[in-house]
């Protein structure tokens, strides 16, 4: 049998292999696309990720005898999520693997090791540091596209895990739609009726409002409110909402961010979607030098892809289920049509969100791309 390694990544260098290695393993595969290199850097610097404040973090690197890298995981402690959930769980993230069993078993050892010696009683994953990273291990559809807020994964993974004597703990799935022509007859009787009887308004935001006005931060904080009972969901702190606005926000088309407010101009409902980068992230490569940001532009402003990724929706606790989703669906059909997209995507939803789940019942919609949350006690 061959002897598999696992080391801490403390140098420059075995950073580089950390961040290369989908490179190797996923060489030739449609389906996946690639992180860009730089947002994996920015993971593990304090200066740039204000979730470190409250996070340990540990990447780990497998080697085989002729110390190629093999595989690689990161272990990782929210501290936060831990107090709030009253949990004492380690997570593992990132992780990637040739085909081979004593890599995967080496890799999750050593984050299981690193959790016991932080106290930790289980381990789960795979999760990232906030709710908003990539998480869950793909289960079905390995022959489908996947995006940029997705892990994507080759069949193997679960067999490995499901051997190592790791459980379902949740999963998630995907919504997809083809874009109706036309607006479906009960999203335009709620929404008027949400407008009538509840003196909602949408509205799109503008530069001003985003950075002079606030309205930036109220969109996460607000985001904080909606998902706060969601699964490991920690709130984002102000320094994390400024980052997610400064890093994010400027991306996206202002027209594909519809808000909803109340009579007192209160936010109280957010869509945050934007067209697929799948395609430009593939041409790319992880890259954004020399080249890559060109497929980014193109596909942004110039060329857009298909498909619209439909990332967040969240509406106020107080008013959830008062027609606010049929507010969004009424504005951004048409424009989605506008803009010749023909699907929409949403990010990955957990399959016990029923509520959620259920909204898109007029839409005909698929459900795909099944995601877990795997769990191990140590």
């Amino acid at each position: 049998m061959a002897k598999i390694s696992v080391k801490k990544v403390t140098s420059k260098c075995e950073m580089d292999d950390f961040v290369r290695l989908p490179r190797k393993l996923y060489a030739g595969n449609p389906y996946y696309v690639p992180d860009l290199e730089s947002d994996i850097y920015d993971t593990f610097d304090p200066h740039k990720n204000a979730g470190l404040e409250f996070t340990d973090i540990q990447p780990f690197l497998a080697y085989d005898e002729q110390e190629d890298v093999v595989g690689r995981i990161v272990g990782i402690i929210n501290h936060r999520a831990n107090e709030k959930w009253h949990t004492l769980n380690v997570r593992f993230g990132f992780i990637e693997f040739i085909d081979n069993p004593e890599v995967s078993a080496a890799l999750l050892s050593a984050v299981e090791m690193w959790g016991k010696e932080h106290g930790m009683e289980q381990i789960q994953g795979p999760m990232g540091i906030f709710d908003f990273d990539k998480e869950g291990m793909l289960m079905e559809d390995f022959d489908q596209l996947g995006s940029m807020i997705t892990i994507y994964n080759p069949p193997y993974y679960p067999r490995h895990l499901e051997a190592l004597g790791y459980e379902k703990e949740v999963d998630w799935i995907q919504v997809c739609i083809e874009i109706p022509k036309e607006i479906p007859p009960k999203y335009a009787r709620v929404a008027n009726l949400a407008k009538e009887m509840f003196d909602l308004n949408v509205r799109k935001l503008t530069h001003a409002d985003i950075y002079k006005k606030g309205y930036g931060r109220k969109v996460f904080e607000l985001l904080n409110q909606a998902y706060a009972p969601l699964f490991g969901y920690t709130e984002l702190s102000g320094r994390q909402i400024d980052e997610y606005v400064d890093r994010y926000l400027p991306l996206i088309d202002k027209q594909l961010i519809p808000v909803v407010e109340n009579e007192k101009g209160e936010l109280i409902g957010v869509a945050i979607t934007m067209g697929s980068l799948s395609h430009a992230l593939q041409k790319a490569k992880g890259r954004l030098f020399p080249f890559g940001w060109y497929h980014l532009v193109k596909a942004l402003k110039w060329k857009r892809e298909e498909k619209v990724e439909m990332l967040l929706i969240a509406v106020r606790p107080d008013y959830q289920g008062l027609g606010v989703n049929a507010l969004f669906f009424n504005d951004l059909i048409p424009i989605y049509n506008r803009y010749r997209f023909r699907y929409a995507e949403t990010g990955p939803q957990l399959e016990t969100n029923v509520r959620e789940l259920s909204q898109w019942k007029p839409l005909n919609p698929t459900y795909t791309k099944r995601r877990r949350c795997y769990k191990k006690k140590l």
